[in-house]
């Protein structure tokens, strides 16, 4: 009988042990609710500038050391590369690809593709450049087109040049309205106007 009330004790107790849910759990449970609360807002604590993956505000993007560097209002903007639209500042809807690429632009509408395309232009606005140094004098030209190497790499001012193939109008300074097609033709033409 004494050994049959001892396990009854006994029992009493590991059943009563088992009801009280000890006060180091409860510190656990908010421990883990207090980490999941942490978990949930830590996107917003982690928050770096530059982003990631050259998402700026504004939709610009940039990829390249000092690409967009010098950004402030502009929108719209594409840069990868070296110093890729190092100088803009206002100018919107730019694409540039390739180091030095649109460098110093501050216009808008410009796409430049290749190393130094429209490297100087400013204020030049609504310019195609593809290839290595294509339209790379350019300064405040407009509407013009350069695609191959060199074409247009004269060009600062003239306005609705279009030059197709590798050298082509080349020396073209101040000339306007000229379309040249293949290997440097109108290669020397420097202020020439309305010649195809």
């Amino acid at each position: 009988m004494k050994n049959t009330m001892k396990a009854k004790e006994t029992t009493t107790r590991v059943r009563n042990s088992s009801n009280h849910w000890p006060w180091w759990r409860g510190l656990l449970f908010i421990e883990l609710l207090l980490g999941l609360a942490v978990l949930a807002v830590s996107p917003l604590a982690r928050a770096v500038s530059p982003p990631p993956d050259g998402g700026y505000s504004g939709l610009n993007t940039a990829e390249g050391t000092d690409a967009l560097f010098s950004l402030t209002t502009g929108e719209s903007n594409t840069a990868m590369g070296f110093e890729a639209l190092y100088s803009n500042t206002t100018g919107s809807a730019n694409v540039a690809v390739g180091g030095s690429a649109l460098q110093h632009n501050t216009g808008s509408n410009n796409t430049a593709c290749g190393y130094s395309a429209l490297w100087n232009n400013t204020i030049g606005i609504a310019n195609t450049a593809h290839g290595y140094g294509t339209l790379g004098s350019n300064t405040t030209g407009n509407e013009n087109t350069a695609i191959g190497g060199g074409a247009l790499s004269g060009n600062s001012i003239g306005n609705n040049n279009t030059a197709t193939g590798a050298g082509a109008l080349a020396f073209s300074s101040t000339a306007s309205d000229n379309t040249a097609t293949g290997y440097s033709a109108l290669g020397f033409n420097t202020t020439g106007a309305r010649n195809v």
